[in-house]
């Protein structure tokens, strides 16, 4: 399973789901070997299927650093953090989350609009 980590020690993803908000941005970047982004992205784009069917899902990018980097970076919209923690709590995400290899790791955090 991938590692977690956060950006924010103070506020980890965790305690973010505890306050009910919404539109939310979750913004997740994941430090991926090169000899495992193929086999990352197969494993995510299963992920994003499985999250997009979810409710209060709204849209989904996956990005890629420049100058042969080595992270890639999620920016999901959602509804509401309430849809968001029932999404990723949900068996059937743990189980494909539980097939990440422990050398990548995530840097997951909730953010939400303060400008427009």
């Amino acid at each position: 399973m991938a590692k977690l980590q956060s950006l924010d020690p103070h506020t980890p993803m965790f305690a973010q789901f505890k306050e009910k908000t919404g539109p939310i941005v979750l913004a997740n970047t994941f430090f991926v070997p090169k000899e495992r982004t193929e086999g990352f992205l197969a494993l995510f784009r299963r992920q994003a299927e499985f999250m997009k069917a979810q409710p209060g899902f709204v849209s989904l990018q996956m990005h890629k650093g420049t100058a042969d980097s080595q992270l890639l970076m999620n920016v999901a919209v959602w509804e509401s953090t309430e849809a968001l923690a029932t999404a990723f709590g949900s068996p059937e995400f743990q189980r494909m989350a539980a097939e990440f290899p422990d050398d990548i790791v995530s840097y997951p955090h909730i953010f939400e609009q303060i400008d427009e």
